[in-house]
């Protein structure tokens, strides 16, 4: 498939997944998805709320298991690994939660200070205030280091989010409905910094949403996902050059009936 990023490396592949299946009781939320993510991809996952797209992120990074199927990341089988090799491997893949999931009673400093302090015992305090002002700065926030998560407006805690993710260097980025909630003019910011960040930090991203606007300006390739199944994967242009009522009913109340 020709990507909008030329220098994706198409035959480095960071996840594959093959035939995943998850059920919660007599809730089948995933049935059979197949997903490849090359190396400097952001790849998009398209669907309704509730329709297994955060599942498939959490299995990606360990914190639920699959009922079948297998899940390779960075040459790792996921389901496989110890409780020392998930940790090790989550290390290198930053979770941004939609949330943003900020510890209230922590400044800014000390939200992004918290995962060095926990993870990088042998920096010196210097190391990490160098640190947390450079991912401020990489995020637009430098001003915000001392403010608290109560003081942030939605898209600010956003890039904190993002930014306290970033901070340990990850090589995969998973974001989870990172415009959710968020104005329009806020949304086209978080966008931007989501390719800023596969620039400056050479990620490869799987982001989850339902915001068409966000699949169209950050996804090189992007995945329909219905009834627990991949309907369609291709471009943007590709995914919605399609007469299926399901696909073009998905992008008909994002583009027309909301307006």
């Amino acid at each position: 498939m020709e990507n909008q990023q030329g220098d994706i490396n198409k035959k480095e592949i960071v996840i594959s997944i093959r035939d995943l299946y998850k059920s919660f009781g007599d809730n089948h939320v995933l049935r059979g998805i197949n997903l490849d993510v090359h190396k400097r991809e952001n790849v998009v996952v398209l669907g309704r709320s509730g329709s297994g797209k955060s599942v498939l992120i959490k299995i990606v990074c360990g914190l639920l298991q699959p009922d079948r199927g297998s899940v390779n990341v960075l040459g790792k089988e996921v389901e496989l690994l110890d409780d020392t090799e998930l940790r090790e491997l989550r290390l290198k893949v930053g979770f941004s939660f939609q949330n943003s999931a900020l510890y209230e009673s922590m400044s800014v400093r000390e939200n992004l200070a918290f995962p060095l302090v926990r993870n990088s015992k042998n920096m010196t305090q210097e190391e990490v205030t160098r640190a947390i002002e450079k991912v401020l700065a990489d995020v637009g926030l430098s001003q915000a280091i001392d403010q608290m998560p109560s003081e942030l407006s939605g898209g600010q805690r956003k890039r904190i989010g993002i930014a306290r993710t970033l901070i340990l260097n990850p090589e995969i980025m998973l974001y989870d409905e990172p415009t959710a909630g968020l104005d329009p003019l806020t949304s086209i910011e978080i966008n931007k910094l989501i390719n800023l960040v596969r620039e400056k930090f050479n990620t490869t991203s799987i982001i989850i949403t339902h915001d068409l606007t966000c699949a169209k300006n950050t996804g090189d390739q992007v995945a329909m996902m219905l009834d627990g199944k991949f309907l369609k994967q291709g471009t943007f242009e590709e995914l919605f050059n399609t007469e299926d009522e399901r696909i073009k009913n998905f992008y008909n109340y994002n583009f027309i009936n909301q307006k």
